[in-house]
């Protein structure tokens, strides 16, 4: 076992040379549950890294082939080796996460998370869109009329299923703040935002696109604002060139991580010029484990900087053996 900076014991998998020749001394693998299913997973995996600049997170989703996860490496590796970038505030505000549950569960959740802005779960296979619309009318009744209501649809439709989905999803909500990623490519999307007043943000078409810049410099032709998320982009710098290249305002968003991903992305959210609105970084309400002892949960609706924080508890996997795989895979595509 390697002795590592934390504040209890956890078990550190031996590092893969490669990982060392990047600067990374310690990693740690861990799962931990979801509160419920969410994008149709009920547990988060992955690894913990640590640098020169603190710990970090490796978390790909288990159906991303090892070219995408190598984004996320990248994202890892950036923030356990270097500074994080300059913030421009001290805290941000965040919306409250509602995954796609009953109408009850969603006012719950809302009610409890004291945030003014919800972003709702919509598209979900096995629901319909009425399902969508009880969802979305309960979020009003819970938030009041002044609180923000904005939808994920997780790129579920095609353009006439979104122009008809929005239309009913923005009378129930009595207004939505946006729709992100209602529709697949950003040419769909184009043609959705001239269909529809609904706002339109755009996340999966540009972090999965082969180069997410060149496509980002096309985006303001497409959609109203833009959605960054820190592993997906490759790192934090990473997510800031691509923020400059829209040109549009944006919003951070998680990955579903830990409370040690978390803070990387409240590095972004409070280093981001042009930040427009509430960031989906109040994430760790939807994990039933965490890897430290205060997850990073926010208050009155605000997260507010502070230092990175040190895994304190991981919970590890029964078997390591696909994790380990899955880091490997990520490692010979950063060194092809």
């Amino acid at each position: 076992m390697t002795d590592l900076p934390v504040s209890a014991s956890v078990d550190a998998a031996p590092v893969d040379p490669r990982l060392a020749e990047l600067g990374i001394d310690a990693a740690v693998p861990f799962r931990v549950a979801t509160t419920t299913r969410f994008r149709g997973v009920t547990h988060r995996d992955g690894w913990l890294l640590h640098g020169a600049a603190g710990w970090a997170e490796f978390s790909p989703f288990p159906e991303y082939a090892a070219p995408v996860a190598a984004w996320w490496l990248r994202a890892a590796v950036a923030a356990a080796t270097s500074p994080s970038p300059p913030a421009l505030r001290d805290a941000v505000e965040v919306n409250v996460t509602v995954p796609a549950v009953g109408p009850v569960d969603a006012a719950a959740r809302v009610e409890a998370s004291g945030c003014r802005t919800a972003k709702v779960k919509v598209a979900e296979p096995g629901q319909t869109l009425a399902d969508d619309e009880a969802r979305v009318t309960a979020v009003r009744a819970a938030l009041g009329p002044e609180g923000r209501i904005r939808i994920d649809a997780n790129a579920a439709w095609d353009v006439p299923a979104a122009a008809h989905a929005l239309a009913r999803l923005d009378a129930a909500a009595d207004g939505l703040e946006y729709a992100e990623q209602p529709c697949r490519t950003l040419e769909e999307l184009r043609d959705l935002r001239g269909r529809t007043g609904v706002p339109v943000a755009a996340d999966e078409s540009l972090r999965r696109a082969d180069d997410p810049i060149a496509v980002a410099r096309s985006a303001s032709r497409a959609v109203d604002l833009v959605v960054l998320k820190v592993q997906p982009l490759g790192g934090a710098a990473e997510a800031l060139r691509l923020a400059e290249a829209a040109g549009l305002p944006a919003v951070v968003s998680s990955a579903l991580e830990t409370t040690v991903g978390l803070a990387v992305g409240l590095e972004l959210a409070l280093a981001l010029p042009g930040l427009a609105g509430a960031c989906g970084l109040g994430t760790a309400a939807l994990l039933a484990e965490d890897v430290v002892d205060e997850p990073l949960r926010p208050e009155s609706g605000r997260l507010v900087g502070r230092a990175r924080p040190v895994p304190a508890r991981v919970p590890a996997p029964a078997d390591p053996g696909p994790l380990r795989e899955r880091l490997s895979a990520a490692l010979d595509v950063m060194h092809a």
